[in-house]
C-alpha cells in the first residue's frame, strides 16, 4: 500500500504545558536528521501531532529510522484522499479489501478539525461503516479493542484515512533536556547509559580514551562503531578522541598497583570534565554499574568524584549484568561489545585494585604526578568527528 504521509503523535510533550513548542520544534529536527536520506520528505509539526509528507519517498524505510527517535508515542502511516464522501469511500473499502482476512473486527473513528466538512464525525463513522458492511456483510463491528482500527482524518487540506499504530520510543526528545559528555569504553554498559540518557533527551557527545600502542586501531573503530549504533536516535553524534597513553603509563610508573584504577578514572573523569566544560554540556554520563567491578563500589565513585562537582549520571547503576545485556541486545550493540579488542580501562587493570581506596592515599600519589602538564597535552590532543548514521565521519579535529 502506498502511502502519502504518516501521522505522529507525541508522547510526554503533552505535559509540557507553555515549553510544548520548544519540545515540538526539537522533534522536528531530530525527526528530519533522521530521515536525511529522504530529501523529498516534509516535516510539519503542530500543537497536536506532526504530519510527514512523504512525496513519493518509501515509507517501508522510513518507518523503522521513526520508530527509533525518541519523543514520539506512536505514528500512523496514511493516505490521503480528497474531501468528497464517494472517494473517501472508495479508499476505505479498498483499504479493507487488502487487509481484511474474513476473521477480524473492525471500527471507525473520525477526527474532523475541518468543521465546514458536510458531515460531522458521527456521521462519518456511520457512512463508512456502512460502505465496509457493503463490501463484507459478514464482517463484525467492535467499538472495544478491535481488530481493525480505521481512522479517518478530515483536514483542511484534504481527508486522510490509516489503519496502522505502531509504537514509538517514547521519552522526550534528544536535545530538550541540554548536552552531556558520555564516557564510552568498548564495553557492554557504556552504549546503554548513553542510549537511556538520550531517551531523557540529553543530547550526548561519545568520550573514548585511547591509549596507543597498547589499545589498538580496532578498538577505537569498535568504540566508533558503538557510536554509530547510537546515531539512529538522533541523527549524529561528536566523538571525541582522548590520547591517554602517556597519562597510563605515568600511573603506571609511579603509583602502587593498587591504586592504578583508581587514580585513572579520576583523570579521566577530570578530562571528560573540561571537554564538557569546553564543549558547553552540562552533564558527565557514564556505564558504571554498582559493584560491578573495583572501580564502581560506592567508595570508589566516592573517590573518583571527588575530582569534580559536575552531575555525574549513571542509568545502569542498579541494574545487574543480565539487565544490561537485554538493553544491549534490543540496540544492537552488544554484539560489537563483546568483540575482544582491548581498551584502556583493562590493559593496565591490577591484579588487586582497591575497592574501598582511601582519599587521601590516593591525593598523595597523585602529587607525585605532572597533572597539569599531562591533562595540557591530552586536551590538546583531543580529535573530534562526527559519527552519523548515513554519512561518513567529518574530521573537526581543526576547530579546536
Amino acid at each position: 500500500m502506498k502511502y502519502t504521509e504518516i501521522m505522529v503523535r507525541y508522547g510526554e510533550l503533552s505535559t509540557k504545558g507553555k515549553n510544548r513548542n520548544i519540545f515540538i520544534t526539537r522533534l522536528a529536527s531530530n525527526v528530519k536528521k533522521s530521515l536525511i536520506d529522504f530529501p523529498n520528505v516534509k516535516v510539519k509539526a503542530e500543537r497536536d501531532r506532526m504530519h510527514l509528507l512523504l512525496n513519493g519517498e518509501d515509507s517501508t524505510a522510513i518507518i523503522p529510522l521513526l520508530k527509533k527517535v525518541f519523543g514520539i508515542q506512536n505514528f500512523s502511516p496514511s493516505i490521503y484522499v480528497e474531501k468528497d464522501i464517494e472517494a473517501i469511500k472508495a479508499m476505505a473499502q479498498s483499504i479493507m479489501r487488502e487487509i481484511y482476512t474474513g476473521k477480524e473486527t473492525f471500527k471507525i473513528t473520525t477526527k474532523r478539525s475541518d468543521r465546514d466538512f458536510i458531515q460531522d464525525s458521527n456521521e462519518l463513522n456511520l457512512t463508512l461503516g456502512n460502505a465496509i458492511f457493503d463490501i463484507f456483510p459478514n464482517i463484525k463491528a467492535q467499538m472495544k479493542k478491535p481488530d481493525i482500527n480505521l481512522r479517518l482524518e478530515i483536514r483542511v487540506d484534504g481527508a486522510y484515512l490509516s489503519y496502522e499504530t505502531i509504537q514509538g520510543a517514547g521519552g522526550l526528545p534528544v536535545g530538550s533536556a541540554g548536552k552531556g559528555m558520555l564516557m564510552l569504553s568498548g564495553g557492554i554498559d557504556s552504549p546503554v547509559a548513553g542510549y537511556y540518557a538520550m531517551k531523557r533527551g540529553v543530547a550526548i557527545e561519545a568520550v573514548h580514551f585511547a591509549s596507543p600502542p597498547y589499545t589498538s586501531e580496532q578498538a577505537l573503530q569498535k568504540a566508533k562503531d558503538l557510536t554509530k549504533k547510537l546515531t539512529p536516535y538522533v541523527g549524529g553524534i561528536q566523538f571525541i578522541e582522548v590520547p591517554f597513553t602517556e597519562i597510563q603509563e605515568e600511573i603506571k610508573n609511579h603509583v602502587p598497583q593498587g591504586y592504578w584504577m583508581t587514580i585513572t578514572r579520576r583523570m579521566m573523569m577530570r578530562l571528560t570534565d573540561l571537554i564538557r566544560e569546553q564543549r558547553k554540556g552540562l552533564v558527565i554520563i557514564n556505564g558504571e554499574s554498582l559493584g560491578q567491578v573495583a572501580s564502581q563500589t560506592l567508595h570508589s565513585m566516592v573517590a573518583i568524584n571527588e575530582v569534580t562537582t559536575t552531575p555525574v549520571i549513571r542509568p545502569v547503576a542498579t541494574m545487574d549484568k543480565l539487565e544490561i545485556i537485554a538493553v544491549a541486545e534490543k540496540i544492537d550493540t552488544f554484539e560489537l561489545s563483546i568483540l575482544p579488542f582491548e581498551d584502556c580501562c583493562t590493559i593496565f587493570a591490577p591484579p588487586q585494585p582497591k575497592t574501598r581506596p582511601r582519599l587521601d592515599k590516593v591525593q598523595q600519589y597523585e602529587e607525585r604526578l605532572d597533572l597539569e602538564g599531562m591533562i595540557e597535552r591530552a586536551m590538546a590532543g583531543l580529535k573530534i568527528s562526527e559519527i552519523s548514521a548515513s554519512q561518513a565521519e567529518e574530521d573537526f579535529s581543526d576547530l579546536l
